[in-house]
């Protein structure tokens, strides 16, 4: 193998994205992923970011949505409003070409991302920053979901739920009052993808990779 396994994951999302997709995005791996689809595979795409920038495609990958090597071949440099505003133009014309990045410390099998505790939320085994731009984009857009592959993060009950998936099931987000036709499309894992079944929205092994095998993803989830 001369490719480490999260490279693979971003190489994985990379190959993911279609022509003239929008792609909000934020650090880290996910966005590792997102310039490789813009440089490689689907120069058309739009990378967005949280901070304002439009359109960008840093050489380096910065420590935050702020730092100034995000601006990087970045077309639109604006204030965080008109992100705001492209996200609710994509919405409002019930496009499908955007899409959102999230990650976070659980997810249970509807695709329900903890980001914010674990355990009990007012007495919490341990404490994380919580959602940033997440909830929303998890509320009103289809997401990929990017986690590394334990057995401590694919749990039965994420507990307090920062970022929704499909909730409870087929019906969860329309008794919840959230768009029924957008929600996580996918999780992609150092291990595999894990899609969810059109009826009961609950998650299952769709793929994984050269480096990895049915039983390693079933040995490290929960």
């Amino acid at each position: 193998m001369t490719y480490s396994k999260s490279e693979m994951q971003a190489y994985t999302i990379a190959k993911m994205m279609e022509p003239e997709q929008v792609i909000i995005v934020g650090t880290g791996l996910p966005l590792v992923g997102a310039a490789l689809a813009k440089r490689c595979f689907e120069p058309s795409c739009t990378l967005l970011v949280e901070s304002g920038l439009m359109d960008f495609c840093p050489v380096e990958i910065p420590r935050s949505v702020s730092d100034l090597r995000t601006m990087a071949h970045c077309s639109v440099q604006s204030p965080p409003y008109r992100y705001l505003g492209v996200q609710a133009n994509e919405l409002l014309h019930d496009s499908k070409r955007l899409i959102g990045f999230i990650g976070g410390a659980a997810v249970d099998p509807y695709g329900n991302v903890a980001s914010t505790s674990i355990g009990d939320y007012h007495r919490p085994k341990t404490r994380f920053p919580g959602s940033g731009g997440a909830n929303g984009i998890a509320s009103f857009c289809n997401t990929i979901i990017m986690m590394k592959h334990e057995q401590k993060r694919f749990v039965e009950d994420a507990g307090y739920i920062t970022s929704p998936g499909w909730l409870d099931g087929p019906d969860g987000r329309k008794k919840a009052g959230l768009p029924t036709n957008r929600g996580p499309m996918c999780v992609v894992t150092d291990l595999g993808v894990m899609k969810f079944d059109a009826d009961t929205k609950r998650m299952y092994l769709a793929g994984y990779y050269r480096c990895s095998s049915p039983e390693e993803v079933i040995a490290n989830t929960g």
